[in-house]
């Protein structure tokens, strides 16, 4: 039976990390939505997300029986008891969302002939792009739980200071040099290949992916996920680092998320906190103006293929569109819209051309190509975020 995932109406919350990908290609915890799933049925998934983003993440053709799943909501033991036992005259949903349903091969959807099965379980449900890190800690202990089940850890090497050490996995190849690693507030993994360098100290719960390095002196807190393939040095708090970034020098980062080829300049910080201590307001694509999060801590959201210069400031609540460049003095907007250049003194629009060429060196430095597919689908964020731009 295919296993798809869908997204709802609410995907346009989660922008613009869902500029370039479906909900389920969101990352949070140690593992990306799909790959949670693909672990708990043993399969590949498919996607039901925007036309111009199925060519890279492949739709059903419907032919064989599937259990289609609401992206937005995180597997755990109860919810995939509850999608198994289901009919398929049978739509498994909340009081006002669609969690699950089955269908025959070639059948399409009529939720008004569907039994409504009620799912009043409280698993970790992601409605708004904060919750991704809001519900970090959760994840990673989730996660943790069910990569280690039933496996051993690497030795945790005798020049390591380790707090509650059943708490810390470290996979094969990974290396922990002189380093703080303090389990005793949630778990801490190490994903294979992946280095920690001298006097770095880890609070966990925290993850730290495959073939990725925390840098020299690196200060992690809480609540922290670090993506493959990134370098992260500096002081990090309760943050998401999708895959494939790099915030490799001094500086902060907290209540933030970053998507997959980002890299922030050295000495960087952002605000994660008001002066006045008042409710954060970040962007809303879909209102086109700021809506109240209702969070007090709330730093940078950063979509694909974003950069910041040296001693860059990010205000509180800053949300920094697809494919731009940020640098100069002083702290930029709260909004800076896709594919735009520039900073506090104003920005411009990123020439397309020169930003793809800029993407595809990046890629080619972990040995990935910016190919057909994903220009396409750069080019239509392009297309898409045009209204946002002022020239």
């Amino acid at each position: 039976m295919n296993i798809v995932l869908f997204d709802d109406e609410h995907r346009h919350n989660f922008l613009p990390l869902t500029y370039t990908r479906p909900i389920a290609d969101l990352r949070i915890g140690i593992r990306k939505i799909s790959e949670k799933y693909e672990n708990i049925f043993e399969t590949s998934v498919f996607y039901e997300t925007e036309d111009y983003l199925q060519e890279k993440f492949q739709k059903s053709d419907g032919s064989e029986e599937s259990i289609y799943i609401n992206s937005r909501f995180l597997p755990d033991q109860h919810l995939i008891e509850s999608i198994e036992s289901l009919s398929f005259d049978e739509v498994l949903q909340t009081e006002s969302t669609v969690v699950a349903y089955k269908l025959k091969s070639g059948a399409t959807l009529d939720t008004s002939t569907l039994k409504k099965v009620d799912f009043k379980h409280q698993n970790i449900e992601i409605k708004n792009v904060w919750d991704i890190f809001a519900q970090n800690h959760q994840a990673i202990q989730d996660d943790f739980e069910r990569i280690t089940s039933g496996r051993t850890s690497q030795e945790i090497p005798s020049h390591v200071y380790a707090v509650n050490p059943s708490q810390i996995f470290i996979e094969e190849g990974a290396t922990v040099h002189n380093a703080t690693l303090n389990a005793s507030e949630g778990a801490i993994y190490i994903g294979k290949n992946a280095e920690v360098m001298e006097n770095t100290a880890v609070r966990g719960p925290f993850a730290l992916c495959e073939s990725s390095t925390l840098k020299m002196g690196a200060k992690i807190y809480t609540g922290t996920t670090i993506g493959p393939h990134s370098k992260v040095g500096g002081e990090v708090s309760n943050s998401v680092i999708t895959g494939y970034s790099n915030k490799g020098h001094d500086g902060f980062l907290g209540n933030s998320i970053l998507g997959e080829w980002c890299n922030i300049g050295a000495d960087s910080n952002t605000s994660n906190l008001k002066n006045n201590y008042a409710s954060v307001k970040l962007w809303d694509y879909s209102k086109k103006g700021f809506t109240y999060t209702g969070l007090q801590f709330c730093g940078l959201i950063m979509g694909d293929h974003s950069k910041s210069a040296i001693n860059t400031m990010f205000n509180t609540g800053t949300i920094i569109g697809v494919s731009t460049n940020i640098f100069g003095s002083g702290f930029p907007r709260n909004f800076v819209p896709s594919f735009s250049w520039g900073g506090n003194q104003g920005v411009k629009t990123y020439n397309l051309k020169k930003a793809m060429e800029v993407a595809d060196i990046v890629m080619k430095r972990r040995q990935l190509e910016l190919n057909s597919v994903e220009q396409n689908i750069l080019e239509k964020v392009h297309e898409l975020t045009q209204p946002y731009r002022r020239d």
